[in-house]
């Protein structure tokens, strides 16, 4: 029932309107909490398919194939529930919650045509990984536009805590799949591994604002199992500093996957319990307002001299959403990063082509080859990529012979 005034409002009639709101509120936070589980076990599958797909493409079919099944079929379960969540949207606040669930359902209406390509290996691993960042970025952002229905601090919070973890468990997993993309070929560009820090990086500073918001029990769960083991930081500082091709690479490739989904799976319970506190708190709450007697002239008092918590303290807790949402901004800016790795890994590409036909047909070693498109492109005012690209075009019609 919605909260009414009367003809002529009286400062009672609005406190009273007050209370409606703050009740409704509280039974819709709790419909809100239950999807919000349902995001993150969708997610949760989202990231282990993106990680096992990378491995596959990088094998060129000959790992993980049927990890990667099963994966699929595990999000399509997941996406089957989640739908059936969401199927009476009278409840969600705000148009901008639903314009994010449009738009996480159109990047998950186009997975089946993803994985096809996947499946017959059409597609580049950087192209895959980022429809599926995409895809995650946009089913993670329909979480944060929820906190438009919290008034109550506590549960304020405690949402500003999840979402904080949310994103950092979703770094976490970028990092799984830029990982297993490098291990599995055996070597990381600088691009690469500049994305691989980054993610390091970035997710440290979601858990660290996770760490400061929540309370000591889920902080010490996180330290204790959430944090990457010995192993782990051995194969990062492997990626990021001396990685060479020795014959181990597939073995090297599944190790870092086993190691990372074992973390990723702690995060998760983690995770879930995150969403049980907010569950419980909401119901606290609305618990508590349900008992609330009528207002009388004392509690009239009370309330407008802020001391029945009303405090203007307590509602500087809701300003902890505004750091949330600048960390989703960072996810948007680091999948226009890996846009930009993606065309500079094809650009590289067409060079090495180029360079390959140089060494083949003007018997060049490799770098009097790269002087030579070097020299190309500064007499003709051009970009070596696009001198590379030019000369690749018309490979088919060279007509010198290879020197012996």
């Amino acid at each position: 029932m919605k909260a009414t005034v009367t003809v002529n409002p009286t400062a009672r009639d609005f406190l009273m309107a007050a209370r409606t709101r703050g009740r409704e509120q509280l039974q819709d936070i709790l419909q809100i909490g239950q999807l919000t589980a349902r995001i993150a076990r969708l997610a949760h599958m989202l990231q282990r398919e993106r990680g096992a797909s990378n491995i596959w493409l990088c094998s060129s079919g000959r790992l993980f194939s049927p990890e990667r099944s099963r994966c699929a079929g595990e999000v399509d379960r997941e996406l089957a529930l989640f739908k059936h969540a969401i199927t009476d949207p009278n409840y969600l606040p705000g148009s901008a919650l639903l314009v994010s669930l449009a738009c996480a359902l159109h990047y998950l209406e186009r997975l089946p045509a993803l994985r096809v390509e996947i499946a017959g290996l059409h597609i580049q691993p950087l192209q895959a990984m980022e429809q599926f960042n995409i895809t995650l970025r946009h089913l993670l952002s329909i979480v944060p536009e929820t906190s438009n229905v919290v008034d109550d601090a506590d549960v304020a919070r405690s949402l500003a805590a999840l979402f904080s973890f949310m994103q950092g468990k979703e770094l976490a997993g970028q990092e799984r799949a830029i990982g297993a993309l490098g291990f599995t070929l055996g070597e990381f560009s600088e691009a690469l591994r500049q994305q691989l820090v980054d993610r390091i990086d970035s997710q440290q500073h979601c858990f660290d604002a996770f760490c400061s918001m929540t309370d000591e029990p889920l902080r010490l769960q996180f330290q204790a199992y959430g944090e990457p083991c010995r192993e782990t930081e051995q194969l990062r500082r492997l990626a990021c500093t001396r990685l060479t091709r020795d014959g181990d690479e597939p073995q090297r490739a599944l190790r870092w996957f086993a190691l990372l989904t074992r973390r990723m799976d702690a995060l998760k319970e983690v995770e879930d319990a995150l969403i049980d506190v907010v569950m419980a708190q909401a119901q606290q709450a609305l618990g508590q307002v349900l008992q609330q007697t009528e207002l009388d002239e004392h509690d009239m008092a009370s309330w407008v001299s802020g001391k029945e918590g009303f405090e203007t303290e307590r509602y500087l807790d809701r300003h902890l959403l505004a750091l949330v949402r600048q960390q989703a901004q960072q996810l948007e800016s680091m999948a226009q990063q890996l846009a930009s790795l993606q065309a500079t890994l094809e650009e590289r590409k067409a060079i090495e082509k180029a360079k390959a036909l140089l060494i083949r047909h003007q018997g060049y070693s490799e770098e009097q080859a790269w002087q030579a498109l070097r020299k190309m492109a500064m007499n003709q005012n051009k970009r070596m990529v696009e001198v590379a690209s030019a000369m690749i075009s018309v490979a088919d019609l060279w007509q010198l012979p290879t020197k012996e």
